[in-house]
């Protein structure tokens, strides 16, 4: 097949798996995807994060030829996503944010289906469903009915019918969404086995520790523009080589905490408040010092302070100026060398 050749040819060259430049898509007077430029490499995993709303599903969609960009250009394996979708499809496997399973079926059915539209013999068809089926831990499920199926059952079996035919180049938006820890350390684990068996893989995710666990690189999308890229290094050192947090005993003095914070600091733009905490970039940890004399001389009290190491999060919050929709989204899990101070 087309997608066999093309997947040994530039895995083992080096080429771009994706090359994206000046995306644009509008509906109406809103910007979706305001000139987006992305640069993947084969047999890499990209992440995209942003918070809800930013483009990145829509990003997700021109690039998988589900949507025609209304300006820029984006080829993937060197194929125009425009000129040559029936090609690109051929190279490229999808996972949306939401089950594209029949629920009046169950989850063999399903998968059986989903094998022979892509071309497997019955034999193998059901070979690979309950290899599947075994890896997502469904088999006990396997002959119910998905309408019985809680919301995470029915997310796994989506992912393995996207993993049928292992494409060159997969497309996973936000594929952990509603996945209790197991089984989405699960996922995990089979993405980056995908990726040693030649495959690339670009991931949309608003789980910031995910992007920090598997992806290469990172691209940070708000209002339709990648606002930062780099590796998960190169992110973190680029707000400062530490980041400073502070609570404040009474919350009516916060604003006035935040202008003195960023004066001192001389960085008012990049002093976020956000959950009743001020964070801020910190490049000598020196400096705290003055800053909490300066604190006490315009009597604002402390309820604590703290200086660690920067976090996505801060990343996050510096590129964006706001953090994802759901907080607990952002499940950091990074082992930061921190040093705290309660007042």
């Amino acid at each position: 097949m087309i997608y066999e050749q093309k997947k040994q040819k530039y895995t083992s060259s080096g080429e771009w798996a994706v090359e994206a430049q000046g995306l644009v898509k509008t509906f109406g007077s809103n910007h979706a995807v305001d000139g987006v430029d992305l640069k993947v490499g084969a047999g890499t995993i990209y992440g995209v994060l942003g918070p809800n709303g930013a483009g990145k599903t829509t990003t997700i969609r021109m690039l998988a030829t589900l949507l025609r960009p209304d300006g820029g250009s984006a080829r993937i394996f060197g194929y125009d996503v425009v000129k040559e979708p029936q090609i690109v499809r051929q190279l490229i496997g999808v996972t949306g944010q939401y089950a594209s399973v029949d629920e009046s079926l169950s989850a063999t059915e399903n998968l059986i289906i989903f094998s022979r539209l892509l071309g497997l013999g019955r034999a193998e068809a059901k070979r690979k469903t309950a290899e599947l089926l075994e890896e997502f831990g469904l088999s006990e499920a396997a002959k119910r009915p998905l309408k019985h199926f809680s919301g995470g059952m029915r997310r796994r079996l989506d992912l393995a019918a996207s993993l049928i035919a292992q494409p060159p180049l997969i497309f996973l938006d936000e594929p952990t969404t509603g996945l209790d820890p197991r089984t989405r350390a699960q996922m995990w684990d089979t993405i980056r086995r995908l990726v040693k068996t030649g495959s690339t893989v670009l991931l949309t995710t608003q789980y910031l520790d995910e992007a920090d666990q598997l992806a290469d690189r990172i691209a940070v999308i708000d209002s339709g523009r990648v606002v930062a890229e780099g590796t998960v290094d190169e992110l973190k050192t680029s707000i400062g080589t530490s980041a400073l947090h502070l609570k404040v005993q009474d919350s009516q003095e916060m604003e006035r905490a935040r202008q003195l914070v960023g004066r001192l600091l001389d960085m008012e733009s990049k002093v976020i408040v956000e959950a009743n905490k001020i964070t801020a970039p910190l490049a000598n940890a020196n400096i705290v010092t003055d800053l909490l004399i300066g604190l006490r001389e315009a009597g604002i009290h402390l309820e604590e302070i703290s200086v660690q190491k920067p976090t996505l999060d801060e990343v996050f919050l510096a590129t964006t100026g706001r953090g994802v929709k759901e907080k607990n989204s952002m499940d950091l899990n990074e082992s930061n060398e921190e040093v705290e101070i309660k007042i």
